[in-house]
């Protein structure tokens, strides 16, 4: 934490949600200076008692409580997919902004139903990931922006995994509307593309179950089956707006892989990017017959769960349009969902949603700070 920038009056904010994903939120908000946390909530009690008391929250309460608290400026909802519609829905319906875990809901429906509460209500929604802010995927947006690899003409990215049912604790609900690898993972590697190269415009894809059923091998659950709801391999084509055509594979179904996990391909060079799960480096520049690491050029290099929320916290205060917006993660999840769409239809889907191209993090400020 630095004071050699003035942060603003603090935002109260209030969590929603208190499993395993809510330990790196609560250790990583009193980073920022302008974010307080004044409670936390879950609908099993003795969860946010026991977040509360772990992380020295001063309340911890129900669910109601937490939305009638005026003084709690911005939610942050860590629950399942399946609820985060519900949730955000009742947070900006209580005036407050609100900060969601991906995807920013299930459906496309939900997606628009939400941002339209928001704007009625005047308030702001955010969504994870925020991993582009960190320092690897800045340093690539700085690349790109400096001309390092002339105009960007593709990029592909890869996640591809065996899934999540060997290790997670509770692993049904990736497999379940929502979940999956492209609506889990997915994420993380388009928000970071629209973040280097803008919004897409058209999309295409295929997507399959491979396994139908799923056997839980991690503990507690050892030994359950889960029966696999949602395609489990996906691929897909983006034309972007800048005519950049893009690729990408999120899966659960494969073993072992080599694929780069997100590079891109410009008039004058390549680079290889990090990957966007993470908020680090390294930053590899190929140009001029070699390749050659670039020094990282932003802040937040460690990984962070609450760069986004402090965002959002600062544009409260300034006005300016926050980086990790709902509209975003709207056309993030258009996007996903044009995935499926497009091998069950076996056509290109027009896009209706767009956004802007996040703005880039300022490179000078210290960690801790965030430019209004």
């Amino acid at each position: 934490m630095t004071s050699a920038v003035a942060s603003p009056r603090p935002a109260k904010i209030g969590i929603i949600g208190c499993g395993s994903i809510s330990g790196a939120y609560l250790s990583q908000c009193p980073r920022f200076e302008i974010l307080q946390i004044a409670a936390c909530a879950d609908l099993i009690p003795e969860r946010a008692r026991a977040r509360s008391e772990e992380f020295g929250i001063p309340r911890a309460c129900s669910v109601d409580e937490l939305l009638a608290d005026p003084e709690i400026e911005i939610v942050v909802n860590l629950t399942i997919p399946a609820a985060h519609f519900e949730v955000a829905l009742a947070a900006v319906r209580a005036g407050k902004s609100v900060w969601g875990e991906k995807p920013l809901t299930v459906t496309r429906e939900e997606g628009r139903a939400l941002l339209a509460a928001a704007k009625e209500a005047g308030v702001l929604v955010g969504c994870a990931p925020d991993t582009f802010l960190g320092a690897g995927i800045q340093t690539a947006v700085k690349a790109i922006d400096d001309g390092l690899i002339g105009e960007p003409i593709a990029a592909s990215a890869h996640m591809m995994c065996h899934g999540h049912e060997s290790w997670h604790p509770d692993p049904e609900f990736y497999y379940k509307a929502g979940g999956g690898p492209m609506f889990d993972m997915g994420p993380y590697y388009l928000t970071a593309l629209v973040a280097l190269l803008g919004p897409a415009k058209r999309v295409t894809g295929s997507a399959r179950i491979t396994f139908p059923e799923r056997v839980i091998t991690s503990e507690p659950k050892h030994g359950t089956v889960i029966k696999v709801d949602v395609p489990t391999h996906v691929s897909g084509i983006m034309d972007f707006d800048n005519g950049a055509m893009v690729t990408i594979t999120t899966s659960f179904d494969v073993w072992a892989a080599q694929h780069p996990v997100l590079e891109v391909y410009g008039s004058e060079g390549t680079l290889d990017c990090p990957d966007p799960n993470g908020t680090g480096g390294p930053v590899r520049l190929w140009r001029d017959g070699e390749w050659r690491e670039l020094p990282l050029s932003h802040p937040y290099e460690a990984l962070s769960r609450s760069t986004g929320v402090a965002d959002m916290a600062y544009a409260l205060r300034s006005g300016r349009p926050h980086r990790a917006s709902g509209e975003l993660a709207f056309h993030v999840l258009d996007m996903m969902h044009a995935f499926h769409d497009a091998s069950s239809e076996g056509r290109h889907i027009l896009l209706e949603s767009t956004c802007a191209r996040p703005a880039p993090i300022r490179p000078d400020l210290p960690e801790g700070v965030l430019d209004l």
